[in-house]
């Protein structure tokens, strides 16, 4: 076993191979809709006429999952080999701090989305007592959230798979 590994134990084998990196892919696009849905559902049952209270699903409950939403394509547009790039491998000076600030700028929108998620459950259906179908619109947007961050980090390490079967064109 090679000195330079972090964990004593190889990968498996099953999880090194393109097949692994397909279904992590589907794995984390159905998580996004599965969100999506979740809230969508919320969203279409606080205007129908079955809803029976006055509160509705407005522009400030959509915030959080646009800002979760736009972490996602932030964070998934960086390659992980950016991360470690070195000045001379890339055109251009400073390509991995930058890689990783936007990175960071990515995953604090994402915590941004999912803070802001439980905040207007806490704020706007907890605090007032709201009974349970009420609730579930706060309680879809935290859920949606959550499955949005969760779905792209299953995405952005399923793309950043390495395995034998990949060429690296890098000199």
């Amino acid at each position: 076993m090679s000195s330079h590994r972090l964990w004593r134990f190889p990968n498996p084998q099953w999880l090194t191979g393109t097949s692994a990196r397909t279904a992590g892919v589907y794995a984390a696009g159905a998580l996004f809709s599965l969100g999506f849905f979740c809230f969508i559902d919320a969203a279409t049952y606080s205007k129908s006429s079955r809803n029976g209270s006055d509160v509705h699903i407005n522009f400030v409950d959509w915030i959080p999952g646009i800002c979760s939403a736009l972490g996602m394509l932030v964070i998934n547009s960086i390659e992980k080999a950016r991360l470690s790039a070195e000045s001379f491998s890339y055109s251009g000076s400073g390509v991995a701090w930058k890689a990783r600030l936007v990175l960071f700028l990515g995953f604090a929108f994402m915590a941004g989305g999912l803070a802001g998620s439980v905040t207007v459950l806490v704020l706007k259906y907890v605090v007032p007592e709201y009974p349970f179908p009420t609730l579930y619109f706060g309680i879809a947007n935290v859920i949606a959230n959550g499955l949005i961050m969760l779905s792209s980090v299953v995405l952005w390490i399923s793309q950043n798979m390495e395995d034998d079967y990949t060429y690296n064109l890098a000199l």
